[in-house]
């Protein structure tokens, strides 16, 4: 019996059609290789992207209802939220034809470079997630979070902070800048 409720719970989860999920082997400029795992949401306006590469591994939401993304990376033990830049990064319906799409080539685009977006990490931990919704209280709880502001182009010339990038497949290349209690 107990089986049976787990099979039927799994396949549920399968075939539900508002949820797509794709593996996809990356590449990195070190020579090291990782993947990716994406899952579109389109019933719960969400995107999330795991990066399993060892050390480098972090995972991304992106909470395309309340216009926020968190990133938590590893190494770092810390969570960072910031706004979504919506003209960087493309709506959910095209996130999951662009996935299909990289999913089915087998490698990069052939298509534009992707988008580069610098933030600057807020040095405060955050004490109320419940402003970013309920998918990010439920990734960053009990994680040191962070604010972060996107740098427009007229400053990245004055930034000198140390940064983590994290590239999300072959559409956004994001530096998250300044540091952390936990770095």
């Amino acid at each position: 019996m107990r089986f049976t409720i787990v099979f039927t719970g799994l396949l549920g989860v399968l075939l539900d059609p508002a949820f797509a999920g794709y593996n996809i082997n990356i590449g990195n400029n070190g020579g090291g290789s990782g993947q990716q795992s994406v899952s579109v949401n389109m019933e719960h306006n969400l995107a999330n992207v795991d990066n399993n590469n060892g050390w480098d591994s972090w995972h991304m939401l992106w909470d395309y209802q309340t216009g926020f993304a968190a990133t938590r990376v590893f190494h770092k033990k810390a969570c960072i939220v910031h706004r979504m830049n919506k003209d960087a990064l493309p709506s959910l319906p095209a996130l999951d034809v662009m996935v299909k799409e990289k999913k089915l080539q087998g490698e990069g685009p052939r298509g534009p470079s992707p988008k580069d977006l610098m933030y600057s990490i807020n040095p405060n931990k955050l004490n109320n997630l419940e402003q970013f919704g309920k998918s990010i209280v439920g990734m960053c709880k009990g994680i040191p979070t962070y604010m972060a502001e996107e740098i427009q182009e007229a400053s990245l010339f004055f930034y000198s902070g140390n940064c983590f990038s994290v590239n999300v497949l072959w559409i956004v290349n994001i530096s998250l800048c300044g540091s952390t209690e936990e770095n």
